[in-house]
């Protein structure tokens, strides 16, 4: 298990002044286990944190030189608190066309089958690379290449094929995929077996979706039937990365952009961005899962995964999110 640096919180309520007699003490209240940010020990960078029956798993970058971008791990926890690693459950020898920079996983599962999306090659017009998608029959992996190619390649309305999320619509069972860095951001339609893109209803295969700002990280999730659209803004290896979000009607937009959500705090870390939310089943319990840079941390790669409790307002708008050292409360799944 990976303990991380994990933080331990105790609350100790007493009774009153002790009696002239010798009054009793009452007993210590249960500690209270917290996960403290980061939540696993390592440099890991734009964490996928998803809800598999009764466990969290997180998929992150891993946050090095593109050259060393070369596989990903995983990591799963029943808590929030305690974790367990799962080392190298994809990689460039098993997708043959993924050289450099893999970056990014998505993932979902669909008929007993777990998916993971990924972006790899950092690639460019004429350049072989983008997004692909790997397969298996475990949330922990082994991954296999699903199409032995890409399924993005090329660039297009300006995005860069990287950041790529997939969001499955209950209401009509579509499975639509925002991705996009460059600061454009595009919806395709994936086919039933993820193994190729399916036009719009107009005919379209691509659309266009950019808000105002975005930069990369496209996320999205579903709340009393309203869409809420998130991304990340600034610069990946500056202090003015940020994560902001947009509410809509329609899967498709407008997406308005509304405010922040996540930002830095100098005093304890910067570049807090590229996040992904858990979303509690039957619950009100949201937790936004991201990376940061700790304080005084130049190294451009040395970025941590962290997780933070969301909450709404009375109207559904995001509260604001502080980063903390603390993280969250350990959380089971019933």
């Amino acid at each position: 298990m990976i303990n991380g640096k994990k933080s331990l919180f105790y609350t100790v309520l007493m009774a009153g002044a002790l009696m002239s007699c010798g009054g009793p003490k009452q007993a210590p209240s249960e500690e209270v286990a917290k996960s403290g940010n980061p939540v696993f020990e390592g440099w890991y960078a734009d964490p996928e944190g998803i809800i598999y029956g009764d466990t969290y798993w997180i998929y992150p970058t891993t946050s090095d030189l593109y050259e060393k971008q070369t596989f990903f791990d995983c990591f799963s926890s029943k808590d929030l608190v305690s974790w367990t690693k799962h080392t190298a459950i994809l990689d460039t020898a098993e997708v043959k066309w993924a050289k450099i920079a893999m970056w990014a996983p998505s993932v979902i599962n669909k008929d007993g089958k777990y998916y993971l999306f990924f972006g790899a090659n950092d690639v460019h017009e004429g350049e072989i690379g983008g997004i692909g998608v790997a397969v298996s029959d475990r949330p922990e992996g082994p991954y296999k290449d699903l199409l032995g190619k890409p399924l993005i390649n090329e660039i297009v309305n300006g995005a860069q094929p990287i950041d790529q999320f997939v969001f499955h619509d209950a209401d009509n069972d579509e499975y639509y995929m925002y991705y996009g860095g460059w600061k454009h951001c595009n919806m395709v339609r994936l086919n039933k077996d993820f193994t190729g893109l399916i036009p719009f209803e107009d005919g379209t295969i691509y659309k266009e979706v950019t808000p105002k700002d975005y930069v990369e990280g496209p996320f999205m999730f579903k709340k009393n039937g309203k869409y809420y659209f998130m991304w990340s803004e600034g610069g990946w290896t500056g202090p003015d990365y940020k994560v902001a979000y947009a509410i809509s009607d329609s899967p498709f937009g407008p997406f308005n952009r509304i405010g922040e959500v996540l930002r830095q705090n100098f005093d304890m870390a910067n570049g807090a961005g590229h996040h992904s939310i858990m979303h509690v089943p039957n619950s009100e319990d949201y937790y936004i899962v991201y990376h940061r840079r700790p304080a005084g941390v130049k190294t451009r790669d040395h970025r941590e995964t962290c997780i933070e409790k969301m909450t709404f307002n009375e109207e559904g708008l995001i509260n604001p999110v502080e980063i903390t050292t603390e993280g969250v409360e350990a959380r089971t799944i019933q």
